[in-house]
């Protein structure tokens, strides 16, 4: 029989609902308190090691009273830094906060393969030498300087001796070392940087603060190669040499030099959602880092990513063409941004790749042909002209038309629908039973799945209007969008019919990465299994000419190849529509583009106007 409930069992349930209700929130307290005390007990033992180390150090006579910071006191890499410290607003304090428009799957170094997790790695990972964004020479960042042999084979580095981890452990001549070594080791997942390191014969240690890297041939970007390799400590990931898998699979396994860090260097994982990293307080660099701490928070609408900015919880804010007239008339987006219109120096490219071998066997994108044959399909004026209005250029190939590899000569690709029909008709496909579509000689229609980033809504509006371009010649592309991680994992395997990606750039491009048949492998960055011999040798001859002038005629040989054969339809180089908070102040343009984030950190928040600082 069912029994009524009185108003003593409603305040009894009451009661016990409320007990639990506190009960829970206690639970909750107590836990955020255990991390609290986790990452205080964790700060205060690297403090007093560091007293430790201070001690030994003044005991032994070796440290003096320090003298205040001039201008000729600061390294170069840290000039451009220091000068803001200078400004009369300067201030530390404050974080920087921006966004990512998809999730991370791994920031973990060499594991990750996406410029998203490098801009992270960025902070934390440092290098021997750096780029001045003002002249493009290089200059030392933890080397103190360098010699190279007459015959280029031998680069030695001279280190500086006060640079220490995040950890407080000194970083030295065997870190580096280590580095080199643990790169080249098979069983740790890092094929693109072999790729690149096979130049190199060892890298020998002379001395604690001295290294030297020895190579097997000529290479025109030796400085580059030997001086921009991150450096890893030996002591943080060489016992995952005897557990490899560990590493590999690893989300956030990253400790550095840098001016940042993770709270925690070894459990950082893509369910946290958002990346954040705290200041280093150890940063043995001439110039402390401004802000407090650098958030990436993850928002893959665009929508919202704008209402984000609006809101002011996060600093800036990339516009898509089809708004950026509109929001520079937004009387309250004009009233807090800075707005930056370029096209950055060393801007990439985007384009469509053509997986040329799929589950062992040629795909029909292993005809030139059918290659060029889609090139001739893809309208890329109409692409920039109907979807980015008009805020780009197109791509003729890897290399930009303002680089001195660039062939002169080379077009890009017009739209032509009769090349393209008479190309596919040569390759053997016809429409054979009158349906419009076309038809190998087996029956078999040409259809493909077209792989794009699905939160990306301009590459979306892009690959609709490619698929209507295509069936006017009777190809059937089937729009396949997928998520970040899902597009990064089938990329490795080689598991897609065609792709739109985008490369970075940089201001001389090798070409060995993306297009050599070495890196036609498992995890390569040629990822559609593009090989011509004929590209291999002229893009090895290049690499090993280390004289420019005999170089670039080289390069655009090669160029002319790629050209040809169209492994990739190159699609476009995008300008740069960028709203900044007024409250990052120093924002400048250098030959590298805007400063925003470049390291040595230049911008900073003036105190007035700090909002995460108490």
């Amino acid at each position: 029989m069912q029994k009524q409930l009185t108003i003593r069992d409603w305040i009894l349930y009451s009661l016990l609902s409320l007990l639990v209700l506190l009960l829970v929130l206690a639970m909750y307290q107590i836990d955020r308190q255990w991390l609290k005390l986790t990452e205080m007990q964790t700060s205060m033992s690297e403090q007093a090691k560091s007293l430790r180390e201070l001690r030994s150090v003044i005991a032994s006579g070796a440290v003096s009273a320090a003298s205040p910071a001039t201008a000729e006191k600061i390294a170069p890499a840290f000039k451009r830094a220091y000068t803001a410290t200078r400004l009369p607003d300067y201030a530390q304090g404050d974080w920087s906060v921006e966004a990512f428009g998809t999730n991370l799957k791994t920031i973990t170094p060499l594991v990750s393969t996406d410029a998203y997790a490098a801009n992270v790695q960025s902070y934390v990972l440092e290098s021997l030498i750096t780029r001045d964004p003002d002249t493009l020479e290089w200059q030392g960042l933890i080397a103190k300087s360098w010699k190279v042999s007459e015959d280029g084979l031998v680069i030695s580095f001279q280190m500086r001796e006060d640079v220490r981890f995040s950890d407080g452990e000194p970083l030295t001549a065997e870190d580096v070392a280590f580095t080199f070594g643990f790169i080249m080791t098979d069983a740790i997942q890092a094929p693109r940087d072999r790729a690149y390191l096979e130049k190199i014969k060892e890298v020998k240690t002379n001395g604690k603060y001295e290294v030297a890297f020895i190579f097997k041939e000529p290479y025109f970007e030796a400085l580059s190669l030997a001086g921009g390799m991150s450096i890893l400590p030996k002591h943080f990931y060489e016992t995952y040499l005897k557990e490899p898998q560990k590493f590999n699979e690893s989300k956030g396994l990253i400790l550095g030099s840098g001016p940042y860090k993770l709270s925690d260097p070894k459990n950082w994982t893509p369910d946290k959602g958002n990346v954040e990293l705290v200041r280093n307080e150890r940063y043995w660099g001439d110039v402390q880092p401004p802000y407090s701490r650098i958030l990436w928070k993850i928002i893959q609408n665009d929508s919202a990513r704008l209402t984000t900015f609006r809101n002011g919880d996060i600093d800036s804010y990339s516009a898509r063409p089809v708004e950026y007239q509109e929001l520079k008339k937004d009387a309250q987006i004009i009233s807090k941004s800075q707005n930056f219109e370029y096209m950055p120096p060393v801007v990439g490219y985007s384009y469509i790749g053509w997986n040329q071998q799929r589950g062992g066997k040629p795909t029909r994108f292993a005809d030139k042909r059918v290659r060029q044959a889609m090139t001739y399909l893809t309208d890329v004026n109409r692409v920039i002209k109907d979807v980015f209005l008009d805020y780009a250029e197109p791509a003729v190939s890897p290399f930009s038309v303002a680089s001195k590899q660039h062939d002169s000569t080379l077009q890009p690709y017009p739209f032509s629908l009769d090349k393209a029909k008479a190309l596919l008709k040569e390759a053997g496909y016809e429409d054979r039973d009158g349906d419009g579509m076309l038809e190998d000689k087996a029956g078999k229609p040409f259809e493909f799945k077209l792989t794009y980033l699905e939160s990306n809504e301009d590459t979306k509006r892009m690959v609709l209007l490619l698929k209507d371009l295509y069936v006017r010649a009777g190809v059937r592309m089937i729009p396949f969008p997928q998520e970040w991680p899902v597009m990064l994992e089938n990329l490795d395997k080689k598991d897609f019919d065609a792709i739109t990606l985008g490369w970075t750039s940089g201001i001389e491009t090798d070409l060995y990465q993306t297009f050599h048949s070495a890196q036609a492998v498992s995890n390569g960055d040629n990822f559609t299994g593009y090989k011509n011999p004929a590209l291999d040798k002229l893009i090895d001859e290049a690499r090993r000419t280390v004289d420019e002038s005999k170089r670039m005629p080289l390069w655009q040989q090669a160029e002319r190849i790629v050209y040809e054969d169209q492994p990739y339809t190159f699609l476009m180089r995008r300008k740069s529509l960028l709203f900044v908070d007024k409250r990052i102040h120093n924002l400048q343009m250098t030959k590298l583009g805007l400063n925003l984030g470049s390291l040595p950190l230049e911008t900073y928040v003036p105190a007035a106007q700090q909002k995460y600082t108490p």
